[in-house]
């Protein structure tokens, strides 16, 4: 018996939901581990992994290793997304979830420099690679599944759900290391933040078991009808390199502001203004909180109004809180860095919630794992994984920290010029011209 169009609806949104919360439930596991990795570069890895006479240049090779997994994102993306070109979303992001849930656990059981000399940061380096290269296959995966199963209307907010897994795990990870903190008293910078990583591998067995039960994206599963694409990336780099670097730029400023509020702040506050570490891990959770809603808002805001005023609007005022943050960080009232961070955070959830469908608009189906990717990772590289060291660098010169926030807004202006031209009307249409070009080969 033929379904009614009715049923098929309710089945298509039904399926729609499903993949929207695995892919957020993937990704928060995901983040998880990543962020898990951020707040112990800022808190205990220099002296585990660097230690030596001079703290800044110990804390800098701590946040060198947070930079380095960023380096092979763009790695993790391009392999992913070839894959997931030729042969569906789906099985990439079981294999990204294996290979970091793998990655974070050895990072937990992984000697320090005082057992194992030069090696242990070696591996360390090593092991965040892997990590690099697993959030660089995930992302475009997670996004597209969700932006290509959900309802037209509703593409920025069901396309969300892997950018709520960001704060989301950034509030399990502080979670984490707030409640293993209070517990191991003393011992928290000797053995006890690595609890956090070893129980990353039962976050990990609970997503392989969801993410099994996913369909492949309908999307997909139409374009693979007329075969397998030829060398997805290579296609992407000559059929639509400015739809890539337009990707690149209006993705930078985000992880930027981000991973300066969420990593960066953790180890300016305690080092420079002299916070508690516990009441900074309490204001990233609650900050991470807000986040989260701020993310739904806005691709609330995105569907109803449009992504391109949403993301114009909130690049203004990202500029004014890069500017406003560390004036207001850098009190030594607790109150007021919490504020600081909140407003970064909002303004930012503004540019970070419409991005994967920013992104889908940009490639057709055929290339669309390849093209997200390529520009979302090579975004973060240029914007995210190098924030906290020239954060750390400019403060270290310079001794004055409104230098910081004038590097972010103006990353964010570059973002926003790069966002006004991703919606122009040629973009869309060569995105679309490729779609129709796909189907008709």
């Amino acid at each position: 018996m033929t379904s009614l169009p009715s049923e098929s609806n309710t089945r298509n949104h039904r399926e729609a939901r499903k993949v929207a919360r695995a892919s957020f439930i993937g990704t928060t596991i995901e983040w998880y581990d990543f962020f898990l990795y951020g707040a112990a570069a800022a808190l205990v890895f220099g002296p585990q992994f660097f230690p030596g006479g001079d703290p800044v240049l110990g804390q800098m090779g701590a946040f060198a290793t947070f930079a380095v997994g960023f380096l092979t994102r763009p790695i993790g993306g391009m392999i992913a997304g070839h894959f997931g070109d030729r042969i569906g979303r789906k099985r990439m992001l079981v294999l990204s979830l294996l290979v970091m849930g793998s990655a974070t656990v050895l990072v937990g059981v992984l000697p320090n420099y005082e057992q194992i000399g030069v090696t242990a940061p070696i591996i360390l380096v090593l092991l965040r690679l892997l990590q690099g290269l697993a959030v660089g296959a995930e992302w475009g995966g997670a996004a597209l599944m969700a932006v290509e199963h959900a309802p037209r209307r509703r593409r920025t907010l069901y396309g969300s759900s892997p950018q709520l897994g960001v704060p989301a795990g950034a509030i399990l990870s502080n979670v984490m290391m707030l409640g293993l903190s209070a517990a191991t008293g003393d011992g928290f910078t000797e053995w006890g933040w690595r609890i956090g990583f070893i129980a990353s591998v039962v976050l990990v067995v609970y997503g392989l078991i969801i993410r099994r039960t996913l369909t492949e994206s309908p999307l997909f599963q139409q374009a693979a009808q007329h075969g397998p694409t030829r060398a997805p990336l290579l296609q992407v780099l000559r059929r639509y390199p400015i739809g890539v670097l337009v990707a690149v730029f209006a993705t930078a400023a985000s992880p930027a502001f981000g991973y300066t509020v969420l990593t960066f702040s953790l180890s300016h506050g305690t080092n420079e203004v002299g916070y508690g570490r516990d009441a900074l891990l309490t204001v990233i959770i609650v900050v991470s909180v807000i986040q989260l809603g701020a993310t739904l808002m806005m691709a609330e805001f995105s569907d109803r109004f449009g992504r391109r005023r949403t993301m114009i609007v909130g690049s203004i005022f990202q500029i004014g809180a890069a500017l406003a943050f560390f004036p207001l960080f850098d009190t030594g009232v607790i109150f007021l860095a919490g504020l600081a961070c909140t407003l970064g955070i909002l303004t930012n959830a503004a540019q970070y919630a419409p991005l994967p469908a920013v992104m889908s608009d940009l490639f057709p189906t055929h290339l669309r794992y390849s093209g997200s990717s390529l520009g979302y990772q090579f975004g973060s590289i240029v914007g995210g994984s190098f924030a906290p060291i020239i954060a750390t660098a400019i403060f270290a010169a310079s001794g004055n920290s409104l230098l910081i926030g004038v590097y972010l807004a103006t990353l964010t202006v570059i973002a926003l010029g790069a966002i006004v031209l991703a919606h122009r009307p040629v973009m869309s249409r060569r995105a679309t011209e490729g779609e129709l070009e796909s189907v008709q080969t």
